[in-house]
């Protein structure tokens, strides 16, 4: 007796083989392209205007990257809504390695105290390096009668309320810093925010308010003048410009850093050797001794993390300034 065998839809077997194919390809596609990474010129976006800090900054970098790819990086500045602009569209961009992003640690700021972001920094941007750290300096009108942060901290205490600081705006650096100040010694002292660091810096000079955390090459020439007195700086480490002023933890408070930091960033799925890649370009050009004075110039202290410990550094800033927000109730708007 003959048994009827079932019938073999070539057709679609076919069909599904090609498709699984397809599939399997377009996964292998990207990394197969990255393994000649970069292949074309680089779009690296600064989300602020040029001539600022992080602006010099990227491209005294990104001049010595392209050196070492043979390939043009073009620095891109998309300004606005305190990064954010810029930092939305390299969320967005395909995540190939061609747009890139150079930022600052207000990226950080935004995601703690800006509503309704259209992106999500964490989720949608993969960190590459830190760059450089930049420690803060607390500067004082000459008039305040402090010569150090044990002072400062006495008379703040005797007169909960009554000294003032100024910073460059509210969620800035400066504002932070000095919040956390507040908290690690357990004072009171008023914030008088500006529209920038020169207002900022102006607004203690004048005498108009008594104390600010500025970056050192804005306090420098004014602490030699005598119209500002330095008592501390912000980093765990000293730093050049101020070397002979000791950080606020050779000072008594413990536990205490506070710095801006500049990094770059890709879109979130951008392959791994293509993120080695670039972390590897970043630390070499790092490296080069006429690239870290020119740092160093600027109060910047080299770091080229790796991805993973940007991530992380990520993190901790992310809980640390959520926590300093919700102590000052400095609210999300």
């Amino acid at each position: 007796m003959a048994v009827a065998t079932p019938c073999i839809d070539r057709t679609r077997i076919a069909l599904s083989l090609s498709l699984s194919l397809a599939a399997a390809m377009a996964g292998i596609a990207p990394y197969a392209c990255a393994q000649g990474y970069p292949l074309k010129n680089i779009a690296l976006v600064v989300p602020y205007p040029p001539g600022g800090g992080a602006d010099l900054f990227a491209r005294a970098i990104a001049q010595d990257m392209s050196r070492q790819f043979d390939k043009a990086i073009v620095i891109d500045n998309r300004s606005g809504a305190g990064g954010n602009i810029g930092a939305e569209f390299v969320a967005k961009a395909a995540p190939d390695g061609y747009t890139l992003l150079y930022t600052a640690s207000q990226i950080v700021v935004s995601k703690v105290l800006t509503k309704n972001l259209r992106f999500d920094a964490q989720r949608d941007l993969r960190p590459v390096s830190m760059s450089i750290s930049i420690p803060l300096v607390l500067a004082v009108h000459p008039s305040l009668p402090v010569r150090n942060v044990k002072d400062l901290i006495a008379l703040a205490k005797a007169k909960p309320g009554s000294l003032t600081y100024s910073s460059s705006g509210i969620g800035a650096s400066g504002h932070f810093t000095m919040e956390l100040l507040n908290a690690s010694a357990g004072i009171d002292t008023r914030h008088v925010p500006y529209r920038g660091a020169a207002a900022a810096l102006t607004s203690v000079i004048s005498g108009e308010t008594q104390m600010a955390f500025l970056v050192p090459p804005l306090v420098q020439t004014h602490a030699a003048s005598g119209k500002l007195r330095v008592l501390a700086v912000s980093s765990r480490t000293r730093s050049p410009v101020f070397a002979n002023i000791p950080t606020m933890q050779e000072q008594g408070v413990r536990n205490y850093e506070a710095l801006q930091w500049h990094g770059f960033f890709a879109p979130a799925a951008t392959p791994e050797v293509v993120i080695n890649t670039l972390h590897g370009a970043v630390v070499k050009a790092l490296a080069r001794p006429e690239l870290k004075m020119r740092l160093a110039a600027e109060g910047a202290e080299i770091v080229g993390s790796s991805p993973p410990a940007f991530a992380a550094l990520f993190q901790q800033e992310l809980l640390k300034l959520a926590d300093i927000a919700k102590r000052a109730g400095i609210q999300p708007e």
